[in-house]
């Protein structure tokens, strides 16, 4: 009994050391983060070159800047429910939201959205009450 026991105890401290050596898995992998276009918000111009393909599963930040020529928003209800927000940082301040469906500019400022992509589909950001296609970007999560 005390050999099998001895011997267990060998296999699991092994078994942690090989599955140490793969790294971590999952969203705290070095190489689970990728690329996304920066969204700019000013008056009469385009939000961002899109479409936009995101990879369900990946961690992204979404850097949006406003040049301050108007109040402007950006919405996307849709896609604000398919991901999940770890933080947004405006002026190097951190908040950790549950949940959110638009963001707002009153003057000119910068701010990230550190997010996880979730669920897969077909979703939009864009400037609310325009009609532009530039207004709009579109967004597919895979």
């Amino acid at each position: 009994m005390k050999t099998w026991i001895a011997a267990g105890a060998l296999a699991l401290i092994a078994g942690g050391a090989a599955a140490h050596d793969y790294g971590f898995a999952g969203v705290l992998s070095a190489n689970n983060k990728g690329e996304m276009p920066e969204i700019t918000l000013s008056v009469g111009k385009p939000i961002a070159e899109g479409p936009i393909t995101l990879k369900s599963g990946m961690m992204y930040e979404l850097e949006i800047e406003s040049d301050g020529s108007g109040e402007l928003a950006l919405e996307g209800p849709g896609f604000f429910r398919a991901i999940w927000v770890n933080e947004v940082v405006v002026n190097g301040l951190e908040m950790r939201p549950f949940g959110m469906e638009s963001v707002e500019f009153d003057e000119a400022g910068e701010m990230e959205i550190d997010f996880l992509a979730i669920k897969p589909g077909a979703y939009f950001l864009r400037i609310p009450g325009s009609k532009g296609e530039s207004q709009r970007v579109e967004i597919t999560i895979q």
